[in-house]
């Protein structure tokens, strides 16, 4: 195992990644539906906590094998294995949702990251012994993941015995993620990793889309769910359609930003680029759920507040524009979208909901694919014109 060339060309996801990838579909569509079920029941504020901690575990496992692939896949037996081990414990992960959205039982979530973190270990000892030149470096990301995940462990126990009161879990929670986020800074700070700027924009490209596959699947479960109970209605096709350009929109947005090249030139940024699409990443999981519920209501199946049902859509769609814009301005010396037409379609979209009671759930969501289009379309042209002069 050694490390990889950071200018390594024609560099792309292996078929390995991209099947991990598929057990992460599995995760998120768990806990899209936890969230889509507290909303509809109407405790969405509740349930944004839990979502927020299972989604950080989700994506910290996806993360730390995705930096760790750009910089020492070596595609060989021993990694194919270590890989299908952080798989499995994906899944394992993914089963336990439920039982941590609805009792707080996170026991099974813990294993389920405890397999994927013996993975990851695993691998960056291998990197340690194969390859002298990243021996520190690799040492210390096993030494950091294995401390941190002791504490994991120590949390669940202490969780399980009654010794950690209620009111401490969640200060216990942030504090260990905290720690999770410091261990990469601490193991480079005396040698970087190999990682390959446009192949970590791929990656990165590539969980959007599950994301938003997401996304599909959920606003599809919701059109069945309505058919079945009320049948189709003009509302419910509105609702469809428009939900389908929203995220037909935000992916076109997402794709318009040369992220690879930002990268190339901007490499000491990555962490700040890196770290904040945990919650773009949640934003889109989030937009899932709400859209399920948004066209259940509309179908009669759900009897949720309209209000409620349009701003579960509105936030995390605003929530998106907004933080792909703040993400990306650091590292794109010249952003192709432009925060003069982002900003105020972010500003829009969060405060549609408002109109609900004059327009319904179906026209908000309507209006913000409006908004999302309008994006794409200035932009596109915006840019057409800056190249013809």
């Amino acid at each position: 195992m050694r490390a990889r060339a950071t200018d390594e060309p024609n560099r792309a996801s292996s078929q390995l990644e991209l099947l991990f990838d598929l057990t992460f579909v599995v995760a998120v569509a768990s806990i899209t539906a936890q969230l889509a079920h507290g909303i509809a029941i109407g405790h969405g504020v509740q349930t944004i906590v839990p979502f927020l901690q299972v989604f950080f575990a989700i994506w910290w496992a996806w993360m730390n094998f995705t930096w760790f692939a750009s910089s020492f896949d070596t595609d060989d037996v021993p990694y194919r294995l270590l890989t299908m081990l952080q798989m499995g414990g994906v899944l394992l992960l993914a089963a336990g949702v439920p039982a941590a959205f609805n009792d707080g039982d996170f026991l099974v979530v813990t294993l389920g990251y405890l397999v994927m973190r013996i993975g990851l270990i695993a691998q960056w000892v291998r990197a340690a012994v194969e390859d002298p030149s990243s021996r520190r470096t690799a040492s210390r990301y096993a030494i950091g993941i294995a401390v941190v995940q002791l504490g994991w462990i120590l949390r669940l126990l202490l969780q399980e015995s009654g010794l950690l009161p209620a009111q401490f879990q969640l200060a216990a929670f942030v504090a260990l993620a905290i720690l999770e986020l410091l261990v990469p800074i601490w193991a480079e700070r005396h040698g970087h990793t190999n990682w390959h700027p446009h192949h970590i924009a791929e990656r990165y490209g590539l969980f959007v889309i599950i994301l938003l596959g997401e996304s599909v699947l959920a606003a599809s479960t919701g059109v069945a769910a309505s058919l079945d109970s009320g049948g189709l209605s003009g509302a419910l096709i509105t609702i469809s359609v428009a939900g389908l350009v929203i995220l037909f929109a935000l992916w076109w947005i997402y794709f318009l930003e040369p992220t690879g090249e930002g990268l190339s030139t901007n490499r000491e940024k990555s962490y700040f680029w890196g770290y904040s699409h945990y919650a773009v990443f949640a934003s889109l999981a989030a937009l899932g759920a709400g859209l399920e519920v948004a066209v259940e209501q509309t179908g009669h199946h759900l009897d949720v507040p309209a209000l409620a049902a349009a701003f579960g859509v509105a936030i995390p769609a605003g929530l998106f524009l907004l933080l792909f814009w703040a993400v990306h301005r650091p590292i794109v010396a010249h952003p192709v979208v432009r925060p003069s037409v982002i900003l105020p379609a972010a500003g829009a979209v969060l405060a549609l909901p408002l109109s609900v009671h004059l327009i319904g759930v179906a026209g908000v969501v309507a209006v913000i694919a409006v908004v999302c289009t309008l994006v794409v379309a200035v932009t596109i042209w915006r840019r057409a014109g800056a190249h013809n002069s």
